[in-house]
C-alpha cells in the first residue's frame, strides 16, 4: 500500500472511530485504540508496519508532556497541595509498592506459574498507578462534580500523577539498564537523576531569561507562521537535548513546557500547539492498538482477567484508605478511589517505555494492554453506579447525607420569604451582608468546608451543601423562598439550579451571575429571571435585584447600592478565604477572617484599642459574645473567653494579629 492510501485508511479509520465514541459518549482515546486494533497486523493487517506508526506516535507523548509542564505552575499547586503532596504522593507510592510486593509475593506462592523479576514488577506498578485525566475529569464536569469534597480530592490525585510520570520517565530506562543487580541499578539510577538535575537545573537557572527574550523577539515579526515553527522547534529541540543526554524525549519537552509557563505568551502558545498535541496523540493510541494480538490475548485471558481486576480493586483500596486517613468521611473516601480505579494514558506511555527497554515479556504485553483498556471502558459505568455502590457499602453515607440535609432545614426552618445564596464568595458575601442591613433572612449554601467553617463562626448563615442537589435546595426551602442567587461562574451548574426551580417553585425568581452575556439567552431561556455580568459592580447589581424582587422600595435600593459605591467598595474587598482563593495574586488583597478566644488567650480581658492592630494594617470588623450575641464594636469594648472576632486584612498580616491575640 503506497504512503498516500495508507494515510488515507489511517485517516477515514480514525474519524470514524472518533465518531463512534462521541456517539456512545466514550473518549476519543478509546476510539484510536479501537482503529489501531482494527487495522492492525492481527486483525485486518491494513497497517503492518507498527513500528513506523509508534515512531511517529511518541511525538505525541512528546506534546502531551509539553502540555503538562505548560499547564504547571506553583500557585495551581499551592492551592490544592494537601490533596497533591498528600493523598496525591500516598496513592503512587503506595499502589507502586503494594503492586510490587503482591507480584514478587504470587512469584513465590506459584513459582511454575508465575515469573516477574523485580525490576520489571516495578516498572509495571508505576503504569498501573496511574489513572485517566481524560475519562474522570470529562464525567466529573458532566456529574458538576469538580467543586465536590471528592472531585478536589480526585483532581488532587490526577495532577500529582502527572508530575509523577516526571521521576518515573528516569526510572525506568534505569531499570532497563541496570540488569538484575541492585547495585547496579542504583548506580544506573544515580547517574540519570544526576544527568535529569543538571539538565534541568541549567535549562531553569538561565533558560527562563532566554525563552522569554527569544519569544519576544519572535513575536515582534508579527508572523504566526514563525510563531508557530519557532514552538516546534523549542518543543522537539529541547526534547532532542534531553535524549541526547541519555534521558528521555518526553522529559525535555516537560521542561520546554514549564518554561513557557511562566512567560506572557503561555496562552497563545498553548492555542497553537493544540492541534499538533491532539493528532500526534491520537497517532500514539493508535500505534498502541496495533501492538494488539488477540488470539495471545485470549489464550491468556485468565492473566487478562487478573490484570483488569487486580489494580482496580488494589487501586480503589489504596486509595479508599488513604483518603479516609486523612480525613475524608467514609463515603467520600470510597467514592475517590472509585473514580481513580481505571488505568490512565501516562500509563500506556510508560509501559511503552518499559517495553522499549525490555522490560516487559512479550507474552505479557498484550494481555496487560488489554486489561488497561477494559478498565477503562468500565469507568463511566463504575462512575454512574458509584453513589449505588457507596449506598450499598456504606450504610453511615445514607445517614450522613440525611444529617447534611437536616442541618441545612435546621438553618432554615424559621425562615420565610428568605433568600437562597448559592455559593457564599466574595460575590455571595457581598449580598449576604447587604440583606443583613435590610433585616431579609438568608440561607447560604457552599461546598468550600474551610469557607462555610470560617463564615458560620462569624455568625453567618452558611451551612455545607451542593446546591444543585434538589434535597439541599428543598432543605432550604426553596418553596418558601423569596428568590434564588446563584452566585458561581459554571455555566452547567447554574443551569441544573434553573432546572430544579423551574420544576419545583416557578414562582420562585433566579438571577444568576455569569462572566459575560454569550450565555445570558441560555439561561434566560433555562429560566433566569435576571442575568447580572461579572466582577464587584456585578455584585451590587445581584443585591439590588434581590432586593427589589423581595419588597424594598426601588428608591431605597438605589440609595442603598449608591451608598456601597459612596464607601469606595472598602466593605466588599474583604471576603472569607477558601483553599480555592489560595493564587498568586490574591495573596495581597485584604481577607477576613474569624478567630475565637479560648480560656486564657492573653487578649482577654483587653479593649480593642489596646490590642494596637491598626500598627499591623488589621481592624476588627464585628465582634460577637460566646452567646452568640452581636454587640456594637467601640474602640472601648472589652474581650471576653469566648468571643468571636471578625479580622480584616492581608493574609501575612492577619497570620501576625492571630498570633498576637491567642498566644503569650
Amino acid at each position: 500500500m503506497n504512503p498516500l492510501a495508507l494515510t488515507l485508511v489511517y485517516l477515514l479509520a480514525a474519524v470514524l472511530g472518533v465518531v463512534a465514541c462521541r456517539f456512545f459518549k466514550l473518549p476519543p482515546m478509546l476510539g484510536y485504540l479501537a482503529v489501531g486494533m482494527l487495522i492492525g497486523p492481527h486483525a485486518l493487517a491494513l497497517a503492518e508496519d507498527a513500528q513506523a506508526m509508534r515512531e511517529l506516535g511518541n511525538f505525541g507523548v512528546v506534546f502531551l508532556m509539553f502540555v503538562i509542564g505548560l499547564e504547571f505552575n506553583l500557585a495551581k499547586l499551592r492551592v490544592m497541595r494537601r490533596h497533591v503532596l498528600g493523598l496525591g504522593l500516598l496513592q503512587v507510592l503506595l499502589t507502586m509498592l503494594t503492586a510490587t510486593l503482591a507480584a514478587l509475593a504470587l512469584q513465590y506462592l506459584a513459582p511454575g506459574l508465575w515469573s516477574m523479576h523485580w525490576q520489571t514488577a516495578l516498572a509495571l506498578s508505576g503504569a498501573f498507578a496511574m489513572s485517566s485525566t481524560a475519562i474522570v475529569v470529562k464525567l466529573m464536569v458532566e456529574r458538576l462534580e469538580l467543586e465536590s469534597e471528592h472531585g478536589r480530592r480526585i483532581m488532587g490525585v490526577l495532577l500529582f500523577q502527572d508530575l509523577a510520570v516526571v521521576p518515573l520517565l528516569v526510572l525506568i530506562p534505569a531499570l532497563g539498564s541496570g540488569g538484575a543487580d541492585a547495585g547496579q541499578f542504583l548506580r544506573e539510577l544515580a547517574m540519570a537523576a544526576l544527568k535529569a538535575v543538571a539538565v534541568i537545573s541549567v535549562l531553569l537557572v538561565g533558560g527562563q531569561r532566554v525563552m522569554t527574550w527569544w519569544l519576544t523577539l519572535v513575536a515582534q515579526r508579527k508572523s504566526e507562521e514563525l510563531f508557530v515553527l519557532n514552538l516546534l522547534l523549542v518543543t522537539l529541540g529541547l526534547a532532542w537535548l534531553t535524549e541526547l543526554a541519555g534521558l528521555s524525549l518526553a522529559l525535555g519537552a516537560f521542561v520546554a513546557g514549564m518554561l513557557i509557563s511562566e512567560t506572557a505568551y503561555k496562552q497563545q502558545v498553548e492555542s497553537d500547539i493544540r492541534p499538533f498535541h491532539d493528532v500526534l496523540l491520537g497517532l500514539f493510541f493508535i500505534s498502541i492498538g496495533m501492538l494488539f494480538d488477540w488470539q495471545l490475548v485470549l489464550e491468556n485471558w485468565p492473566l487478562v482477567l487478573l490484570f483488569a481486576t487486580f489494580p482496580l480493586l488494589l487501586k480503589v483500596a489504596v486509595t479508599s484508605l488513604l483518603a479516609r486517613a486523612l480525613g475524608a468521611s467514609a463515603g467520600v473516601a470510597l467514592r475517590t478511589g472509585l473514580y481513580l480505579a481505571q488505568a490512565g494514558e501516562f500509563g500506556f506511555v510508560l509501559l511503552t517505555l518499559a517495553q522499549n527497554n525490555d522490560l516487559v515479556p512479550g507474552a505479557l504485553l498484550n494481555p496487560m494492554l488489554a486489561s488497561m483498556v477494559l478498565s477503562m471502558l468500565a469507568t463511566p459505568f463504575i462512575i454512574n453506579y458509584s453513589n449505588a455502590i457507596v449506598l450499598k457499602l456504606i450504610s453511615s453515607d445514607w445517614l450522613q447525607q440525611s444529617l447534611q440535609m437536616t442541618s441545612i432545614a435546621r438553618r432554615s426552618i424559621n425562615a420565610n420569604r428568605h433568600v437562597i445564596i448559592c455559593g457564599y464568595g466574595r460575590c455571595g458575601q457581598n449580598l449576604a451582608r447587604i440583606l443583613e442591613q435590610e433585616g431579609i433572612a438568608y440561607v447560604a449554601l457552599d461546598l468550600d468546608p474551610e469557607r462555610v467553617q470560617q463564615a458560620a463562626a462569624a455568625g453567618d448563615s452558611v451551612v455545607f451543601g451542593d446546591a444543585t442537589r434538589l434535597p439541599a435546595l428543598i432543605a432550604a426551602g426553596l418553596a418558601r423562598a423569596s428568590a434564588v442567587v446563584i452566585t458561581y461562574l459554571e455555566l452547567p451548574s447554574a443551569k441544573k439550579v434553573l432546572a430544579h426551580v423551574r420544576e419545583h417553585a416557578p414562582q420562585v425568581p433566579v438571577i444568576v451571575r455569569t462572566y459575560d452575556e454569550q450565555a445570558l439567552e441560555v439561561l434566560r431561556q433555562a429560566g433566569a429571571t435576571e442575568v447580572v455580568p461579572e466582577t464587584i459592580e456585578g455584585s451590587l447589581m445581584l443585591a439590588s435585584h434581590a432586593l427589589a424582587l423581595v419588597g424594598i422600595p426601588l428608591r431605597r435600593v438605589l440609595r442603598i447600592v449608591r451608598d456601597q459605591r459612596d464607601a469606595r467598595y472598602q466593605l466588599l474587598r474583604g471576603y472569607f478565604h477558601g483553599s480555592d482563593d489560595d493564587s498568586s495574586d490574591e495573596l495581597q488583597q485584604e481577607r477576613l477572617t474569624t478567630l475565637t478566644l479560648l480560656p486564657g488567650a492573653p487578649a482577654i480581658g483587653q479593649s480593642v484599642a489596646a490590642l494596637a492592630l491598626d500598627a499591623l494594617a488589621v481592624r476588627v470588623v464585628s465582634l460577637r459574645r460566646s452567646s452568640g450575641k452581636a454587640v456594637a464594636l467601640t474602640a472601648l469594648s472589652i474581650l471576653q473567653g469566648g468571643d468571636t472576632l471578625v479580622l480584616s486584612g492581608q493574609a501575612q498580616a492577619l497570620a501576625v494579629a492571630q498570633q498576637k491575640l491567642l498566644r503569650a
